[in-house]
């Protein structure tokens, strides 16, 4: 918690100044930046409350007494940070509820459900856009593909499009929704997915780039099945 208040310190007095232009300018507005948007940007701080942050960062590095008891408000931060993710995940999941049942409508779509334990179950929307004629890969294989991963909003957080060659991985080490839509892709095919966050990241997300909560889609070329080569 240290380093987040010292580096989120960085990030503020960044943020007051012009563009960074030297080198040790730019190193330490990444260190604040980086820090800011993977650990406070969850906290969704309202411009007071971020006000504040930056009065206890302010008054611990120039060494002023602390205007409360750090040591027993320590034991309320995990609380109180776990409440705003909370907060926000839900929020999120219900600004993407009304994106997943268009898509499920779509012509051509369909709805799968994920045993994820306990009794529990969601569920994906899976769209072929190519159809492929190639073999299955089952959860045990390994898979060479191309992909694009979007937000709901459009914004795009992953692409090995963009990065000029496929990735390979193991279908069990994926998130629940790419282990199991994969799986029903034929080699050749390109399909959509559209996994909600109990089958993707979860009320925590994958900060900074896909917030908790989020409902992710994905556009997938199977290319190839690459268990044994």
């Amino acid at each position: 918690m240290r380093f987040v208040l010292v580096t989120a310190l960085l990030a503020s007095l960044c943020a007051r100044a012009e563009t960074p232009k030297t080198e040790d300018e730019k190193s330490l507005y990444s260190i604040g930046f980086i820090v800011g948007s993977r650990n406070l940007q969850q906290l969704n701080l309202k411009p007071n409350e971020l006000k504040m942050v930056q009065q206890g960062i302010n008054d611990g590095a120039s060494g002023k007494k602390a205007a409360v008891d750090t040591e027993a408000q320590g034991e309320k931060l995990n609380a109180f940070a776990q409440g705003r993710a909370n907060a926000g995940a839900e929020k999120e999941k219900t600004a993407s509820k009304e994106f997943f049942d268009k898509a499920a409508k779509e012509t051509g779509a369909q709805k799968f459900d994920v045993d994820l334990g306990n009794g529990k179950k969601a569920s994906y929307v899976y769209k072929t856009i190519t159809p492929g004629n190639g073999a299955s890969p089952v959860a045990a294989d390994k898979v060479k593909v191309d992909y694009e991963g979007k937000l709901t909003n459009g914004t795009v957080f992953d692409s090995s499009y963009k990065r000029g060659q496929p990735t390979e991985f193991g279908l069990n080490q994926v998130i629940k929704c790419w282990t199991e839509g994969v799986q029903k892709m034929k080699i050749g095919e390109k399909a959509q997915l559209v996994c909600p966050s109990e089958v993707a990241y979860g009320d925590h997300g994958h900060p900074p780039t896909i917030p908790g909560g989020a409902t992710l889609v994905f556009t997938i070329e199977l290319h190839a099945i690459t268990t044994g080569k």
